[in-house]
């Protein structure tokens, strides 16, 4: 308060200021404007302390009695108590306060009548566990029948199955089957997006995966209807955050897939308004946040990165792998020396496979309805030129 204050009295405050403020301490921005009100008249810089609203040991075990289920608790207490009853969000925000202090929730589980249950997680990893010699055995992930639909710049190119393709299939898979939070980074043209998108069409259940795609530097209520209309919310939303917070909620509880990419645009307020979502004990589903840099904005909330299960790098090509990596990516390139696929590689490519996607897209405009074309040193050089200019 003191240092809005003293922006207020220097004609230098403005309504993101408050906003940011209100944000991160958690109330509205018209609590905030009031407590600089309160400041200028009493000159008190702090808020004074509120009692605010407490679960009692009678409303914590009807809680149990309930399954944790707090729009119920809230309806049955609606049912005895009328007025006195506190708003859904007061109730939802006190509750998660105190399980996060430790109170233990005794639930009485009912047994599940209809509807979907969640599977067995090595059954939605997609894995075979093949008998191996002496105790245990071996998991081994299982060949897939469908084919990935992903984006490529040239007819004919394949998705490449290289260890970081491999990886990045192994973890959105453990991910997805326990509904955990990855992060998966990188240099840009690395090949991300491409090992990610083949990663979830691999998934058992493909058609749980949302996208969410974010602005640069969103709000956390910009967030909250972008996650709204991935989790196809649409205008069911509340206009109050605390409602609005605990429909997301009960949106997570659903085993399914939700993929941040560009993570590295989300500020730190939006960052812990995810940690807050996914640190909610009902949240089943898993969050997946790529980009290159994401690894370095989620590490500016350790709340958020200490929750990261896998740290998923996908580095560039190493120069012994760009030979054979490049021939299952096009045909284009059976024919084409070591050598010269070296020299490419040393001048132009570094690894980088958009680069070389790009090369493979300039090569297959210049042979196109030529028979028999070869591709030749003075055409690779030619290709490189039109990328990166005069070698």
């Amino acid at each position: 308060m003191r240092r809005l204050l003293e922006r207020q009295q220097a004609g230098e405050l403005s309504t993101r200021h408050v906003r940011a403020v209100s944000e991160t301490v958690g109330v509205s921005e018209r609590t905030v404007w009031r407590w600089l009100e309160q400041a200028k008249t009493t000159g008190q810089t702090e808020p004074g302390a509120r009692q605010g609203y407490a679960v009692s040991d009678e409303v914590w075990a009807l809680l149990g009695e309930v399954g944790g289920n707090v729009a119920e608790l809230r309806r049955r207490l609606a049912a005895v108590g009328g007025a006195s009853v506190p708003s859904a969000s007061t109730l939802h925000r006190v509750i998660r306060r105190d399980r996060r202090a430790g109170r233990a929730l005794m639930v009485e589980r009912e047994p599940v009548v209809a509807g979907p249950s969640r599977p067995d997680p090595l059954s939605e990893l997609g894995l075979n566990v093949v008998a191996g010699q002496g105790t245990g055995g071996q998991v081994f992930l299982r060949e897939q029948k469908h084919l990935a639909q992903v984006p490529v710049l040239v007819p004919g190119a394949q998705v490449v199955h290289t260890s970081a393709v491999r990886s990045v299939l192994r973890t959105v898979a453990h991910a997805a089957a326990v509904g955990a939070v990855v992060c998966l980074y990188g240099d840009a043209g690395q090949g991300k997006t491409v090992a990610l998108q083949y990663a979830l069409s691999q998934l058992s259940h493909p058609a749980r995966v949302r996208r969410v795609h974010v602005g640069v530097h969103p709000t956390v209520p910009e967030l909250r209807r972008v996650l709204a209309d991935a989790l196809e919310l649409g205008r069911r939303l509340p206009r109050g955050a605390g409602e609005a917070d605990l429909m997301l909620v009960n949106a997570l509880r659903q085993p399914r897939v939700l993929v941040l990419d560009e993570a590295q645009r989300l500020p730190g307020p939006a960052l812990e308004f995810l940690r807050g979502l996914w640190d909610h004990p009902d949240t089943d589903t898993a969050l997946v946040l790529a980009g290159a840099g994401s690894e370095r904005a989620l590490r500016r909330v350790p709340a958020l990165a200490s929750r990261v299960l896998t740290w998923e790098l996908v580095p560039r090509l190493r120069p012994g792998e760009v030979a054979a990596a490049m021939t299952a990516f096009h045909p284009l390139w059976e024919d084409v020396t070591a050598d010269d696929v070296a020299w490419v590689d040393e001048h132009v490519g570094h690894g980088n496979f958009r680069t070389w996607a790009k090369l493979t897209s300039h090569l297959t405009a210049e042979i196109y309805g030529k028979s028999r074309a070869v591709v030749d040193r003075r055409m690779l050089e030619r290709a490189c030129a039109r990328l990166m200019g005069p070698l």
